[in-house]
């Protein structure tokens, strides 16, 4: 597949239209203007508004009927909305229906990884499928729009919606953007099993200061235009109905007031037809930020700068009227606003079907091929990091000891924003390992918690997780982090292991037995202190309903692990951000002239001759770098070839390696190509991924991968957003990640 650069930057081409069955985009358009005209200012007004569930019923229905009400959020019983469908049709005052919205994350009843364990699938189509499956399951209810795909590119782990976000990487946030669309929306909006989708959050929240949610973020044009904006570029290209602005201040303006983004950006350059949402209370929450004095002034300032709806907070809907009879907005302004939201409610079919089927329940029922593809996208989330000894996969028959606080925590398994997961639909590790042992697929595995949540401190379990260690042949050590440790406004400092984690590993490597160290986590964390005590590291993110099956059939060897890093990890706190895509410094780290704080003598000169960008105690490495992962087999890859060495503008380039598997087990490798520009106007990163494949090879199989680049995919933006190809020399590099790789060189003549 072809992605061009080009067309993520100040591009003014037409976007994608809203994907309906309903009608074209034109027939559509006529619709709004004929509701236009048949609704009264106030009727026009109440569709600005959503408001949350968990008002009374007797409010919101009363708010429904008066027509002050153009959404709800978080209402998820069919009979009731049944009602409040009918009678926003049957007695509101302009008669139309409410658009349903709910945070369908990673699933609705089946839940699938966290985002960030299906950005490190690699697997785009897997990415659809799974978001296609939950939007039949939400659709099924009555519920129509979600919160999602959360698109911030995040390179600070500290950060708690790391969790929610596709990684580090626009080009890959950029691909599972737009298979999450695809899978949320669609062919056509008004089908029974399609939701409609909401870019999120517009934009750079993932620059937080210090990883801190909610906090102020400070991005250069140039960076913005480069990193943070092209991923919501291609869900406007994909025809993703909705926005959802930022809760950050974005160089001192919040994303909810920012005309630039919403204005400039959105529409004007952009194209974008849908609406735009603001995040919960975070119109209001422009008084705290201090640009407006009053939530009046706040909702004045969203909707110059083009938020369509407000959630949770009625700011705009209050005081609306208000401005128009002061001349502070025109009265078309209104009509743009309400036209985007109708727009919207016209692709999705709902004044044909607004309400649920009467047969509809909440929670709908798992479809097995729901849960079939919630597991596959487990077991090709998961990483393995290390592999001492090739401990893993078990041999058949093997005593295993289940040990851990997360080995039997189905609620925690389920990750952040799983509201409509069920725990008891979980099948945890230590269920499916039991099940493996009962089965003959080994020998036996015992049960022994250890600790009992995360965060215990408590060493009361420990001689009991000891007794099954000496009696086992092989420890399954299932730690890392509760699902409530990671998500929105669950930031962290430090990124160790917590509660006595890391002491039970010490006391289990004591023993002398090896030790499997599966962590489930919302976020990458720090592993530098455990890694000497433990044999192998399988990383399982928080991978849901069926994480227990997958990781068990990794575990066993019955699937080879697939995943891959989308986000760098760092050694200590203290090297973030580290992250792949960064700029060299005139000075570039070197190892071979590195020396360590220990190695410094006492009493040295002080010099800065021959210093170098680095940490006297780290270095400049990471942990482990973006793309990395081991496979129970090894790989080799050769030299790239290029189908031209010199590429003109308007022409295109094919890239060529051949990869072979050099063990004897299958196993998938993902091929990945980067791009590096030495030398440019504006200077570039040191790699820019720029492609990937994912490829199953048997033993000994060799397979050629093709990789197709047009000139205008080594363009990038400057400070105004214009696209920029520049004559020059290009390092071409395909290697299995970001610091493994071969290289070849092209010449780009504009």
């Amino acid at each position: 597949m072809k992605f061009l650069r080009l067309v993520l930057f100040a591009t003014h081409a037409a976007a994608s239209p809203l994907p309906s069955s309903v009608g074209s985009a034109g027939e559509i358009d006529s619709r709004v203007s004929q509701l236009l005209e048949g609704l009264s200012r106030e009727a026009k007004i109440g569709q600005l508004q959503q408001l949350p569930g968990h008002l009374p019923a007797a409010e919101i229905e009363s708010a429904v009927r008066a027509g002050r009400v153009g959404s709800l959020i978080n209402v998820t019983d069919p009979a009731r909305l049944r009602e409040l469908q009918r009678i926003a049709v049957e007695e509101s005052p302009g008669g139309i229906p409410l658009i349903i919205g709910r945070d369908v994350i990673h699933g609705f009843r089946t839940i699938a990884p966290i985002p960030l364990g299906l950005a490190a699938t690699w697997n785009p189509e897997l990415v659809e499928a799974n978001c296609a499956a939950a939007a039949a399951e939400t659709r099924s209810v009555g519920i129509h729009w979600t919160f999602a795909p959360m698109i911030d590119i995040a390179r600070d782990p500290r950060w708690g919606r790391v969790a929610e976000s596709p990684g580090e990487d626009p080009f890959l946030a950029r691909r599972l953007c737009a298979a999450m669309v695809r899978g949320f929306q669609g062919d056509d909006l008004a089908a029974p099993d399609r939701i409609a989708a909401c870019a999120k959050h517009f934009a750079a929240y993932g620059a937080a200061l210090g990883g801190r949610d909610y906090n102020t973020t400070w991005v250069p044009d140039q960076q913005l235009w480069e990193v943070y904006l092209p991923p919501f570029k291609t869900a406007v290209d994909h025809g993703v109905a909705t926005f959802m602005t930022a809760f950050n201040d974005l160089n001192g303006v919040p994303c909810s007031g920012s005309a630039f983004l919403l204005d400039e950006v959105l529409r004007k350059r952009w194209d974008f037809s849908g609406f735009v949402v603001s995040d919960w209370a975070s119109v209001t929450q422009m008084v705290p930020h201090g640009i407006a004095a009053d939530d009046r002034e706040a909702g004045l300032l969203a909707i110059r700068a083009g938020v369509d709806m407000e959630m949770a907070t009625p700011s705009m809907a209050e005081h609306f009227a208000s401005f128009i009879d002061a001349g502070k907005v025109p009265p078309e302004r209104l009509d743009e606003l309400v036209g985007n939201i109708l727009r919207v409610k016209l692709a999705l079919g709902l004044f044909e079907r607004p309400g649920p089927p009467e047969t509809a329940v909440y929670p709908p029922e798992m479809a097995p091929e729901s849960l079939r593809l919630a597991e596959q996208a487990a077991a090709e989330s998961l990483v393995l990091l290390k592999n001492d000894g090739g401990v893993l996969p078990l041999p058949a028959g093997s005593k295993v000891a289940v040990i851990g606080p997360l080995a039997d925590a189905p609620a925690d398994q389920l990750g952040t924003w799983s509201f409509d997961g069920i725990a008891e639909d979980v099948v945890t590790p230590r269920a499916a390992l039991e099940a493996d042992g009962a089965a003959g697929s080994l020998a036996s595995a015992r049960f022994v918690p250890g600790l009992a949540y995360s965060r215990d401190k408590s060493r009361d379990g420990f001689a009991a997780a000891l007794e099954a260690a000496d009696e086992a042949d092989v420890v399954l050590f299932f730690g890392g982090e509760e699902a409530i440790l990671s998500g929105e406004a669950h930031s962290r400092a430090r990124l160790h292991l917590p509660g006595a984690q890391e002491e039970l590993l010490a006391a289990l490597h004591a023993t002398g037995k090896p030790v499997v160290l599966v962590v489930l986590a919302g976020r990458p964390l720090v592993l530098e202190p455990v890694l000497p005590l433990v044999d192998a590291v399988l990383y399982a993110w928080h991978p849901g309903t069926m994480g227990g099956p997958a990781i068990a059939k990794v575990l066993r060897g019955e699937l080879d692990p697939s995943g891959r890093l989308p986000i760098t990890f760092p050694r200590a706190e203290g090297q973030i951000p580290i992250y792949h895509g960064h700029r060299n410094t005139g000075r570039p780290f070197n190892p071979d002239s590195w020396s360590h704080i220990d190695d410094i003598p006492v009493g040295a000169e002080q010099t800065s001759l021959g210093n170098e960008s680095h940490y006297l105690d780290l270095g400049h490495e990471p942990q482990f770098w973006f793309g990395e992962g081991l496979s129970y087999t090894r790989f080799r890859h050769g030299e790239p070839e290029l189908s031209t060495t010199e590429l003109r503008g308007g022409g295109t380039l094919e890239v060529t390696t051949t990869f072979t598997n050099t063990g004897e087990r299958s196993g998938h490798v993902v091929a990945q190509l980067y791009f590096r520009d030495p030398a440019a106007s504006i200077t570039r990163p040191v790699s820019e991924l720029a492609g990937f494949r994912k490829i199953l090879l048997g033993p000994g199989e060799s397979r050629q991968v093709r990789f197709e680049l047009a000139a205008e995919d080594f363009a990038f933006p400057g400070p105004d957003g214009e696209a920029r190809l520049e004559a020059g020399t290009i390092e071409i590099m395909v290697g299995t990640s970001a610091r493994d790789h071969r290289s070849a060189t092209l010449r780009i003549e504009p």
